[in-house]
């Protein structure tokens, strides 16, 4: 799993400088068809021999904030450390500038050498889009035919391909957001971008009525109130939420949980999100009603879906074990790259 050519012992004298990978160059490194595998293949037995503390994250003022989330690998077969450095900004969408912005530092944890700095923007994004596809392999229909695409931003588009990759039977997307010119914007991206055969792409500007078909829901906002109501859910939907990571944030309302099985990415998500803390206080649901995480469905100790019938939800905030295997798949597939 390690790059060979990493140092693994404390004995190692040679210094190399930290490397730096821009976006442009992680875009040559993964996919989210690879993200989703590696993930796959490596969270089962990695998350219970990395510590990673629960994020911290300062509001530096009203509308933005700032957020460090370390983790680090205790098992010499994977020796890395890493932290990511996260602003929030939520009133960039009038600067035309994505709200999160990040930068991820990789260290080797044995020898406490700097391995290598990276943009990490567009890192979170692809984490978290593969994170919510990965979820969608086990909690969705595999006849799912129509995607809902709640929000525009940077994140919607990674959302879109994700859940793509994951459900290739997958024919009609639909984009909704609050400014609809941002959705027809990114739908005619999408159409101009190509390599979706057989997909239809489509704006609408009636959140409801996209909400009513939505075999798979995917939200990434930065709403403080519910956009998704339960009652307009429809039988056998999945529920995708990304968007909220403060309890004043919801992108959906109380009955979409009490209608559905609610899983989690991880246990930060029962304390951080708004949807669930606010359930929780309100009576609407319990805690030890959360079905399980992504860990446990990834190992088969908790069922996904059960039926077509069946409302399903997903609830991510995000997790630095996630961002230090991501780091990792893009520090080894650039020593790939330069090796080869």
């Amino acid at each position: 799993m390690a790059a060979t050519n990493i140092p693994t012992t404390t004995t190692t004298t040679t210094t190399v400088p930290p490397l730096f990978i821009s976006t442009a160059t992680l875009h040559s490194l993964i996919t989210h068809k690879s993200l989703i595998r590696h993930l796959k293949s490596t969270l089962p037995s990695l998350s219970t021999t990395t510590n990673s503390p629960l994020r911290h994250s300062h509001q530096t003022t009203p509308s933005s904030s700032f957020l460090l989330m370390p983790s680090w690998s205790t098992s010499p077969s994977f020796p890395y450390l890493g932290v990511k450095l996260v602003t929030h900004h939520s009133n960039n969408s009038t600067l035309n500038l994505p709200g999160v912005h990040a930068i991820y530092v990789l260290f080797n944890s044995i020898t406490g050498q700097p391995l290598a700095s990276i943009d990490a923007t567009e890192l979170t994004l692809y984490r978290t889009a593969c994170v919510s596809a990965l979820a969608s392999s086990y909690l969705s229909r595999e006849d799912a035919e129509t995607l809902v695409m709640i929000g525009a931003g940077s994140l919607a588009p990674h959302l879109i391909k994700a859940h793509l990759t994951i459900r290739p039977s997958l024919k009609r997307v639909l984009v909704w957001n609050r400014t609809v010119q941002k959705a027809r914007t990114l739908v005619d991206e999408l159409r101009e971008e190509g390599g979706f055969e057989g997909v239809c792409f489509e704006s609408n500007g009636c959140l409801e009525e996209v909400v009513r078909v939505g075999d798979i829901i995917t939200c990434a906002t930065n709403s403080e109130t519910p956009l998704v109501k339960g009652e307009d859910l429809k039988v056998g939907v999945h529920l995708d939420l990304v968007g909220s990571f403060t309890h004043s944030m919801r992108e959906c309302d109380d009955e979409a949980l009490r209608r559905g099985r609610v899983f989690v990415d991880n246990e930060a998500a029962v304390v951080e999100a708004g949807e669930l803390v606010g359930a929780f206080e309100r009576g609407v649901i319990r805690k030890d009603e959360i079905v399980g995480d992504l860990v446990e469905l990834i190992k088969g100790e908790k069922f996904g879906r059960k039926d077509s019938e069946e409302i399903t939800v997903f609830k991510s905030v995000g997790s630095a074990v996630v961002d230090l295997l991501t780091a990792q798949k893009v520090y080894e597939s650039y020593l790939d790259n330069q090796s080869g």
